[in-house]
């Protein structure tokens, strides 16, 4: 781990080699989540905000509370003994998705690819317990891995200009749920009712980074109830 300078009163710390290239790995993704609890509990009187990332975490603290040099000196104490932090497991979510050639353009495409059938691909799509391990691009934009290989699939070569609010989505080995209309390219397979963000409620997003998150095959009907919109 290394911590570096990201602003007059942020740091960023680290967890391996790769920056902001790194990949999901579930064990960097723990010790990133070890020490977000670590760090909240020990410095919460002057924190602004904490914002966890794949390998790296950012911390936002009050200058007008405490100063870098004392920052640095606590993180350092805790980032020694971070084997010994406890890093939870998160909540569980299960999100509501209707799986449907209506509703996800590449649900066929991808079973062709894998010599699967729709149902297989839907199967193996719900079957998988996810981790959050990022939020962004977009708010409430979680990204959830790691998709059973089967069913991996390369972003789409040329990105849709609107993508709908609520598209279940799998890029590489990773998948999402799109909170809002937007441009993208990821392969979509189902729409979820679920938002995803909502500023009007507190918390905003059902989902925070280190929770888990599984889905749940629902009817089209159903879909229409909980408020989904089809495109």
């Amino acid at each position: 781990m290394r911590i570096a300078v990201a602003g007059e009163n942020a740091l960023i710390i680290y967890f391996d080699d790769a920056g902001f290239s790194a990949q999901a790995s579930p064990a960097v993704a723990a010790r990133v989540q070890a020490a977000k609890v670590a760090i909240a509990t020990s410095l919460d009187s002057v924190l602004i905000d904490l914002i966890p990332s794949y390998a790296s975490l950012t911390l936002i603290y009050d200058a007008l509370k405490t100063d870098h040099f004392f920052i640095s000196q606590t993180l350092n104490a805790l980032l020694n003994d971070l084997d010994n932090a406890e890093s939870g497991q998160g909540s569980l979510v299960t999100l509501p998705v209707y799986y449907s050639v209506e509703s996800g353009p590449e649900l066929e495409l991808i079973a062709a690819n894998a010599d699967l059938s729709i149902e297989q691909v839907i199967d193996l799509h719900q079957q998988q317990e996810y981790r959050v391990y990022a939020i962004g691009f977009a708010p409430g934009f979680a990204y959830l891995g790691e998709v059973n290989e089967k069913i991996a699939a390369s972003r789409l070569s040329t990105p849709r200009q609107k993508v709908p609010r609520g598209a279940v989505g799998i890029a590489d080995r990773q998948t999402a749920v799109y909170p809002a209309q937007s441009p993208g390219g990821w392969n979509l397979i189902g729409l979820c009712p679920q938002r995803m963000f909502d500023p009007t409620v507190e918390p905003s997003m059902p989902v925070a980074v280190g929770d888990r998150v599984q889905f749940e095959t629902i009817s089209r009907n159903r879909f229409l109830e909980l408020g989904g919109e089809l495109p």
